[in-house]
């Protein structure tokens, strides 16, 4: 099984991804800090990043689906804030045809901008600049939200009040699993 989490920045998807990925043995695999990675060795990528933009669509699809490749992962994968644009999947859903394989599902967190804000205000990374989180909120609702829409047309979508504690909100996406 293939599951795709979204979420606005701030929202938990990594730490839901985390005990997903441990509960039933997936692959975790982060696009955050894949970039990150990326970025430490590519300058026009941590610009893009530093920015609060997104790396343009084929460039991080061929990022994603090479690293796949070299490590031969195709199934039980637990994609955490990949695909996040409709030209992304688009791309990757060519990828996936040419493994025979899918996205089973995608968890999408909801939470207010609020509870953004005051989450991100306690974690303490480099590109979490008061700039860089505004527009990558604006980027999330301009380009993610639309991606939500139309993969309710492909597969199962599964929308969670992401407001709630860490177990909670865990404990009813895996009520909803069973």
């Amino acid at each position: 099984m293939n599951i795709v989490i979204l979420g606005p920045q701030g929202s938990g998807k990594g730490t839901q991804a985390k005990l997903l990925a441990e509960k039933f043995g997936l692959f975790y695999f982060e696009s955050g800090e894949f970039l990150r990675e990326i970025a430490e060795k590519r300058i026009d990528v941590k610009k893009i990043l530093d920015s609060g933009k997104l790396v343009p669509e084929v460039e991080l699809t061929s990022y994603i689906s090479a690293y796949l490749d070299e490590k031969q992962i195709y199934d039980n994968i637990i994609f955490d804030g990949f695909p996040r644009t409709i030209e992304q999947y688009k791309f990757f859903e060519k990828w996936l045809k040419e493994k025979n394989i899918g996205i089973n599902l995608v968890i999408v967190l909801e939470v207010s901008e609020k509870t953004t804000l005051e989450r991100l205000a306690k974690r303490d990374r480099e590109d979490d600049t008061a700039i860089a989180i505004k527009t990558r909120l604006e980027v999330y609702k301009k380009e993610t939200m639309p991606l939500v829409a139309e993969l309710k047309k492909e597969t199962k979508v599964m929308e969670i009040d992401g407001e709630r504690t860490v177990q909670e909100i865990f404990e009813d996406i895996c009520k909803k699993l069973a």
